[in-house]
């Protein structure tokens, strides 16, 4: 029952990916859109010439900033969808378009309801119980919302897509009769939400009140629970909550009832009224960017000075390439894995070092929030060009400073002391963890049947073959395979791919590749598809 919880979890997170992947990009657009359109900063610079009302950029900007701040604004019905077709099996753009219909159909039905009962007039219900989806008045339930239509759509197509009817009906048989029962099924969680729903948000908003109340503690143990979970690729189910809904905090900008960390910074940056960032808000947010931009270089740096000096050479490039990923995309895990496996123990001291970052930033009012990961690029819009009367970006920079040594003196201290083999200092029989693109293809030379010498065929033979392959998909950095039997997985054969870690729980595998992930899983997929 715990691998298949597993293997239930790892799919749910990796299907929040789809969704996810478009913050960064709205995200830029919001932030560069309302920071140059925001009268204190036009009017700090002297950039009304330019940037004033009624200039041509003026309006490119404003136009900018909406466009971004839509795709916030709909996050819902875009995880819906995106769940949906995340968790289908096959035919993807069935469940995605159903995904939509059950949405449409879930919060209509609650409107209904509403209507039905004068719970629509100001006062029927608690503060911040309706809000609006798409349009739909209805019961605020936020991503929630979205991820029960996701998950549910998902187990209908997976069960009917392939449902063959009797011949007078055949033609809504198969993928249209998705849809179809999808429409009739959110017609009854519309009204079953109707009911248990205010009771679950009440349960919602309480657990955000203790996890307020835990005050700096609370913080702490959300980042280090955040960092913990990355190996098990379970961090986006971890902070998606709070992020999204009421878990993370409540706040009325500009009249309208906000639900989520997430929701109310981008409401914010959105809103011309604001003078300081919620960081009840950025808590959850913040404290990536200390250790990120300054933390996890100190790391790459001790494992460099550590490395046997004949591989210091090898891991060089290496090193740089997975820091400098870390740093501009935010995306840490090709530096994470290079030590989670090899010392276990500096993911601990990490973990404890990524709470710490929280807790400092929330202590010391960073305003910062992030879309997608604590990059620089995050930083510089949602940071540095907001003010540091707003943000207190300077804070985080205080704080992360000191966090560079600090990796590089514990990593450096304990990699010697207890002898790990972290990259570059792998016994001389063994070679360097980090794989290039040369090293997979030489390992692909040295195979003796040369019809495995291609990629995607090591890692169908590492994964016990076609046959026992049974789901295949990835997030941002890590392949996500379900498999009948782990037994006849081969996980060493799986590294010598080129992969970062393996990972095996149940059924679920994981192979952790880097951001490149996405070109392995497609060729992947092309060779089951064409495999005999």
């Amino acid at each position: 029952m715990k691998s298949v919880f597993f293997s239930v979890l790892q799919r749910v997170g990796r299907s929040f990916m789809l969704p996810i992947a478009l913050l960064p990009v709205a995200g830029l657009m919001l932030g560069i859109g309302a920071s140059f359109t925001n009268e204190t900063t036009i009017t700090s610079y002297g950039l009304q010439g330019i940037l004033g009302d009624g200039t041509i950029l003026h309006a490119f900007l404003t136009v900018m900033k909406n466009a971004g701040s839509v795709v916030f604004s709909n996050l819902p019905i875009l995880f819906a969808i995106g769940v949906a077709m995340g968790m289908a099996k096959k035919e993807k753009e069935v469940a995605a378009i159903s995904g939509a219909v059950g949405f449409f159909i879930m919060h209509s039905t609650i409107h209904a309801m509403l209507e039905l009962k004068g719970l629509l007039a100001e006062g029927a219900l608690p503060e911040g119980s309706i809000g609006n989806a798409v349009g739909i008045e209805t019961l605020q339930m936020g991503v929630f919302g979205g991820v029960i239509v996701g998950l549910g759509v998902a187990a209908l197509h997976n069960r009917f897509y392939r449902i063959e009817l009797p011949a007078v009906l055949s033609f809504f048989g198969g993928s249209r009769f998705v849809p179809i029962i999808t429409a009739f099924v959110y017609l009854f969680v519309g009204i079953l939400m109707f009911y248990t729903w205010p009771s679950i948000q009440h349960g919602i908003m309480l657990l955000g009140q203790l996890v307020n109340e835990a005050g700096y503690a609370g913080t702490f143990i959300y980042g280090f629970i955040e960092r913990a979970l990355i190996p098990f690729g379970l961090h986006h189910v971890f902070y998606m909550p709070f992020w999204q809904t009421g878990v993370g905090g409540t706040a009325i900008i500009d009249g309208q009832f906000i639900a989520g960390a997430q929701n109310i910074f981008f409401a914010e940056l959105a809103s011309p009224n604001t003078t300081h960032f919620s960081v009840e808000a950025t808590r959850f947010m913040a404290g990536k960017f200390p250790f990120y931009l300054f933390g996890i270089p100190g790391a790459a740096l001790a494992l460099y000075y550590t490395a046997k000096p004949q591989n210091r050479k090898a891991i060089f490039g290496l090193l740089v390439s997975a820091t400098l990923t870390a740093v501009l995309t935010g995306i840490t895990e090709p530096i994470e894995f290079s030590f989670l496996f090899a010392a276990p123990l500096l993911y601990v001291i990490h973990c404890v070092y990524a709470g710490l970052s929280f807790m400092l930033c929330h202590i010391f009012d960073v305003g910062v929030g992030q879309t997608f990961s604590g990059s620089l690029i995050d930083f510089t819009l949602f940071g540095i060009l907001q003010g540091n009367a707003k943000t207190h970006w300077i804070n985080a920079i205080l704080i992360g400073l000191p966090m560079f040594p600090l990796y590089y003196f514990t990593f450096s201290f304990l990699i010697k002391k207890f002898n790990f083999k972290t990259p570059g200092r792998e016994d001389d029989t063994e070679e360097v963890k980090l794989y290039t693109r040369k090293d997979v293809e030489e390992a692909k030379q040295n195979k003796a049947n040369a019809s495995k010498a291609d990629l995607s065929a090591m890692i169908v033979d590492g994964l016990g073959g076609k046959d026992n392959i049974t789901y295949v998909d990835c997030c941002a950095t890590r392949l996500r395979i379900s498999v009948t039997d782990n037994q006849l997985v081969n996980k060493e054969l799986l590294q010598s791919t080129g992969a970062k870690g393996v990972l095996i729980n149940g059924q679920g595998i994981q192979i952790i590749y880097g951001p490149h992930v996405t070109v392995v899983k497609s060729h992947l997929e092309d060779y089951i598809h064409h495999s005999v």
